[in-house]
């Protein structure tokens, strides 16, 4: 089965813009992609460049768009209150009519830890997001949830209203591989959003290493639940960029997210890859 075509779009730099995610986000529908995704930062490694909030930002996808998935890949949920969270997305998802996709993980830039007096000890931040986690799947729920963890703790609450999406808005973790716990984790809930620590930005992972990323995964999932495979990668609309996406499908992949940014250029060369709609399989 052919997978589905999203962008991807940092927001910081030249992307930091919430009045620009908005616009990206209309043209995408408009150009026949599926899904719209944005990035999750507080500060940037370039101290200089602007940072968007995700969650305006998709706000104002909201308001543009009418069928595009939508959501953040992925959240630094270590670093949020989970019941926040849990509030914005089950807004998000009625604004959007049960678009909304949470992607979660440890986050990559230790500094928006500690420069807020927060550990980013990576074990720490594991325990503070699997505890996030759970809250926030419970508190989408609508039933009544009590927490006692090491990080966090819940007192019979019940929030209301519940997302469109039932039981609640689908939840994709990110992991760098061949590191296996975010892919343990993963396997818990609805997707995964690899990365791997061989290929950087404007790269992207042969098939063969994510065909191996989605066999672990599977052997450690649960349930007959469906998943998904989200991948970010370029092309450019030729005929072995279909063949190339192709070999993804087969090795498990169901959203190929077209990451623009900076190293492709500024916003009129993302808008120009938006406009040329996705590949045709």
């Amino acid at each position: 089965m052919p997978p589905h075509f999203a962008i991807g779009l940092p927001n910081v730099g030249p992307f930091g813009d919430a009045t620009a995610i908005a616009e990206l986000a209309r043209l995408a529908e408009e150009s026949g992609w599926e899904g719209f995704f944005v990035w999750d930062h507080l500060l940037y490694r370039e101290a200089q460049w602007p940072v968007a909030d995700p969650w305006v930002g998709l706000a104002a996808a909201c308001m543009v768009t009418q069928r595009l998935r939508l959501g953040v890949l992925v959240a630094g949920l270590a670093r949020r209150r989970p019941w926040n969270v849990a509030k914005t997305v089950s807004t998000l998802d009625h604004l959007s009519g049960g678009r909304l996709v949470l992607g979660a993980g440890l986050g990559s830039i230790p500094e928006e830890y500690d420069s807020f007096g927060e550990s980013a000890d990576p074990a720490q931040r594991a325990e503070r997001l699997d505890e996030a986690l759970d809250i926030v799947a419970g508190l989408q729920s609508g039933e009544e949830v009590s927490v006692e963890g090491k990080h966090y703790r819940v007192n019979s609450v019940r929030m209301l209203p519940e997302p469109i999406q039932r039981p609640r808005v689908p939840i994709w973790i990110g992991g760098v591989w061949p590191n296996r716990a975010p892919f343990r984790r993963a396997a818990r809930w609805d997707g995964v959003v690899p990365t791997h620590i061989d290929y950087g930005k404007g790269q992207t992972m042969p098939p063969n290493a994510l065909r191996e990323i989605v066999s672990y995964v599977r052997e450690h999932h649960v349930g007959d639940r469906s998943f998904d495979v989200a991948l970010e990668g370029r092309t450019t609309g030729t005929e072995a960029d279909q063949d190339r996406v192709v070999q993804y499908a087969d090795a498990g992949l169901t959203w190929w997210i077209e990451a623009l940014g900076w190293w492709r250029g500024d916003l009129d060369d993302a808008r120009r890859r938006i406009e040329a709609g996705p590949l045709v399989l």
